[in-house]
């Protein structure tokens, strides 16, 4: 008999760091999440390090490492918000978080799956997300051809017209 389940959703992850081994922080990140799709079948992606110079942040902030992962997991968005926020913790990232301020890890949660999501917690895909040239670059490396839900393009065309 050949059943077929659903693939459980892929979720977009971005990582960012500009506070202590930036580098080191990242893979251990990296390392955390891939936990979470041990025993999917879709390839858990990783994207190159990108240094980038920090937006919107206090005069001399230091550049950010930049990446983006996608995984599959069962989890929930709300439960995967918790482990993102868990490995941001044991990172070293304090709270309260202070917008814009350097960090020792940033995660966020781009998309989920197809769905869109609209609470005061979460939005779903990212809302910055298509504003975010050190999001959109690492995203297109790994997932060239990914239309989310609203977009009219793909990510990488939608880089392209960024960088113009």
């Amino acid at each position: 008999m050949n059943h077929h389940f659903p693939l459980p959703p892929q979720a977009g992850i971005s990582l960012g760091s500009n506070l202590g081994e930036s580098d080191l922080i990242l893979r251990n990140a990296i390392e955390q999440l891939q936990k979470l799709h041990i025993g999917y079948p879709r390839a858990f992606l990783v994207s190159s390090f990108y240094k980038t110079a920090p937006v919107n942040c206090p005069s001399g902030s230091p550049d950010f490492l930049n990446a983006v992962v996608q995984l599959e997991t069962s989890l929930s968005s709300h439960d995967l918000i918790k482990f993102l926020q868990k490995i941001e913790a044991e990172a070293g990232r304090s709270l309260p978080r202070i917008k814009n301020s350097p960090r020792t890890l940033d995660l966020d949660l781009l998309y989920h799956g197809t769905g869109t999501i609209i609470t005061d917690l979460l939005t779903l895909p990212h809302p910055k997300l298509l504003e975010r040239e050190f999001v959109l670059k690492p995203l297109s490396e790994i997932a060239p051809n990914l239309t989310l839900p609203g977009w009219k393009k793909t990510a990488e065309k939608y880089l392209l017209d960024l960088e113009k």
